[in-house]
């Protein structure tokens, strides 16, 4: 196992924030619960706000967002990544210093210490989503939330990570007997909303049998489901499908790939 590392301090609808680090470059990756939480996290991993150099944000949604003032006040000098469109959507970033935000865009890479970030375009409802890779010493961590479908620029992406943070936001028969109004219903199960489990597994399916064919998977394959739906998911049934769905491709747990589900409110590391 390399040492480029991902700890989810949170995942779901309602807020995710995730520290990045190869051990020398800590970076964080969306700041979407509240500033405590994030700094209690970044306890837990023995760090402190001032560890942080680099605040990587994939789009303007509250669970995404939500403390982008107080972090990056939190963390001094530490520059902000994220899209234009991102910026221009969300008022949350009047308060961050015009100096300190970096914009990127699709396919843009930057490097922060001894990590190279790459950004990839996300099918979402929002003003320029972005998914991003982090790579250190030919290691690849990659994290794709927040996408209604797999594109092929994603697909790429995934094919090419040694460890993923990939969404499984709901169950779709739980989200269709559910109490959801229609509209919200219509843009979840949308090109622009969230992926399925269903839809996870046959994606995860297809990366992890790419890698397989060109000699490029081993046990040490690391899988992250994140961003479950409270209401239309759990991490059961999202760990089951997708794992029904891997087993289905004789892609098997243990000798393949390492699953597991990032927790709602507790650090998960990966």
């Amino acid at each position: 196992m390399g040492k480029l590392k991902i700890a989810s301090i949170g995942s779901s609808s309602s807020g995710n924030a995730y520290i990045v680090s190869d051990g020398k470059t800590r970076l964080l990756l969306d700041v979407g619960l509240t500033a405590k939480r994030i700094k209690e996290g970044l306890a837990e991993c023995k760090l402190s706000p001032d560890n942080i150099q680099g605040i990587f944000v994939t789009h303007e949604h509250l669970d995404h967002v939500k403390s982008i003032r107080a972090i990056a006040k939190a963390c001094g000098d530490a520059q902000v990544y994220t899209s234009r469109g991102t910026v221009s959507n969300c008022e949350k970033f009047e308060y961050v210093k015009p100096e300190r935000i970096k914009y990127m865009a699709a396919q843009d890479v930057v490097r922060v210490g001894d990590i190279c970030v790459k950004a990839f375009s996300l099918s979402h409802d929002a003003g320029e989503p972005l998914g991003f890779s982090f790579i250190a010493d030919g290691e690849q961590l990659t994290l794709t939330t927040d996408t209604g479908i797999v594109t092929d620029e994603i697909t790429e992406e995934i094919s090419s990570a040694d460890a993923l943070v990939f969404e499984a936001n709901h169950e779709e028969s739980i989200l269709q007997m559910g109490d959801y109004p229609y509209s919200l219903k219509r843009r979840i199960l949308g090109d622009c909303g969230h992926l399925s489990n269903v839809t996870s597994g046959i994606a995860l399916a297809r990366a992890l049998l790419a890698r397989k064919e060109v000699g490029q998977l081993s046990c040490e394959q690391r899988i992250m489901l994140a961003h479950l739906s409270s209401q239309n998911n759990t991490p059961d049934t999202a760990l089951l499908t997708v794992k029904n769905i891997l087993d289905e491709n004789e892609l098997c747990q243990g000798s393949d790939f390492i699953l597991k589900v990032a927790a709602k409110d507790k650090l998960t590391m990966l």
